[in-house]
């Protein structure tokens, strides 16, 4: 089987996540269904905290893909519904991060994700 080009920046992204910040495999659940106004959207990659709410949410995009604020968009849209601490948006070769302040509406740039901690 060949994997397609956003198949590869997942994968990739799911190794990130297990061997740099240390998240645990049993957090990170990958291409599931999810409803927003009652269309079915499939998110690419997200991870659980360990109270079973969601701590981070990935979208990729294939590396000929460039990351614009569509993405951002998207993924702004699929968090109103799984309500998200940080948001990541890779191609592979771009990665861009920002953590949100529910309580000011605002999201913030990051340079890097958090490394998994208890």
């Amino acid at each position: 089987m060949v994997l397609q080009p956003e198949e590869w920046v997942r994968q990739h992204c799911v190794q990130y996540l297990i061997n740099e910040k240390k998240y645990p495999k049993s957090l990170i659940n990958i291409e599931k269904e999810l409803k927003i106004n009652n269309l079915k959207k499939r998110y690419d990659i997200v991870v659980f905290n360990s109270d079973g709410s969601i701590h981070l949410i990935v979208e990729c995009k294939a590396p000929k893909i460039t990351i614009d604020q569509s993405a951002f968009d998207q993924i702004a849209r699929y968090n109103l519904a799984l309500n998200a601490t940080f948001l990541m948006v890779t191609n592979g070769l771009n990665h861009y991060y920002c953590s949100i302040d529910f309580e000011k509406e605002r999201y913030q740039f990051l340079k890097d994700i958090p490394p998994y901690s208890l």
